[in-house]
């Protein structure tokens, strides 16, 4: 675990110097996908939780990769997700209630085996 959340800061360590600023509070979210779900339901489910950022106000930016480590240490997570707020109170009580995300997670539900998630307040 501590290796996992090593990677985590590595990863997400560049993100200070994008459209975000010192304060911020990043939600990463990692997904493990179920071995059953198809290429074209994993890419739907990704799909929709990127279509979040337009439909969310409070999300001031929000980025995916796949797994590129060499190190071997995913466990079998494959996809990450960073969003990023301005405080808790938009994680909180917007984003979180939010009915578009409460349809995202009806989406995500049939295909997801195992999900991580980290926030952070970002310090420069």
């Amino acid at each position: 675990m501590k290796k996992i959340i090593l990677a985590l800061f590595v990863l997400i360590s560049g993100l200070s110097y994008g459209q975000t600023s010192s304060g911020d509070l990043r939600h990463v979210v990692i997904f493990k996908f179920k071995e059953t779900s198809s290429k074209a339901s994993v890419d739907s489910v990704v799909k929709s939780f990127m279509g979040l950022a337009k439909k969310i106000p409070v999300i001031k930016s929000m980025e995916w990769g796949l797994n590129d480590s060499p190190e071997n240490f995913h466990q079998g997570f494959t996809h990450c997700f960073v969003i990023t707020f301005s405080n808790k109170k938009d994680r909180d009580e917007v984003y979180q209630k939010h009915p578009a995300h409460m349809e995202f997670q009806k989406v995500l539900g049939p295909h997801m085996e195992k999900v991580f998630v980290v926030d952070y307040k970002a310090e420069n």
